[in-house]
């Protein structure tokens, strides 16, 4: 697994089959919340690419097995191992995190991960990597309320509930926070 910084608007090839991967990804949260009208799942490649958004991309060597996937997930491999291993860059893309950034807060924009390797790290391992590069700012996400296990991996990784959201009339979303290390230690001795 190689996870790399990519830029959409720049590499046709990449945006396909990263807009092929968050159309099939988005069905299958579209049926976890029982509404097919996420905004993302109808976005056009020329929307895709012009979306001002940073992108982590991860791609799978078609010749790996599932096992060696969850393998180098459970051993926390990164881009930089992969970096330092001369990794090609070539293989499948199996899925990807967007996200966009201030001085203060990284707010993830979207996390889509390929059908065929669900429930294996990936996203888990997406995530890990903005979190890295977010160093001590909050980080923020929403997900659909009922999308359990995108919930999940976002509590597993410390965020709190914020609210819901309606942004559109009966479409539901739960909004996250991960405050940065300073208000988190804060938080910890006032309670």
């Amino acid at each position: 697994m190689e996870i790399r910084e990519m830029e959409p608007g720049t590499d046709e090839a990449v945006a396909r089959s990263l807009l092929r991967v968050q159309r099939a990804a988005y069905a299958v949260e579209a049926v976890l919340i029982g509404d097919d009208r996420i905004p993302t799942l109808r976005e056009t490649l020329d929307e895709l690419r012009a979306a001002p958004l940073r992108w982590l991309v991860a791609f799978a060597d078609d010749a790996a097995t599932e096992d060696e996937v969850a393998d180098r997930v459970a051993t926390d491999h990164t881009a930089a191992d992969d970096a330092a291993a001369g990794g090609s860059g070539g293989g499948r893309l199996v899925g990807a995190v967007a996200w966009t950034e201030d001085a203060a807060t990284v707010d993830i924009d979207r996390l889509v991960v390929d059908p065929a390797v669900h429930r294996r790290g990936v996203g888990r391992m997406l995530v890990g990597e903005v979190l890295t590069r977010a160093g001590g700012r909050t980080v923020v996400v929403a997900t659909g309320r009922a999308n359990r296990p995108a919930r999940a991996l976002y509590e597993s990784f410390g965020f709190v509930v914020l609210g819901d959201a309606e942004p559109v009339p009966g479409l539901w979303i739960t909004r996250y926070t991960r405050p940065g290390p300073e208000e988190r230690a804060a938080a910890t001795r006032s309670a």
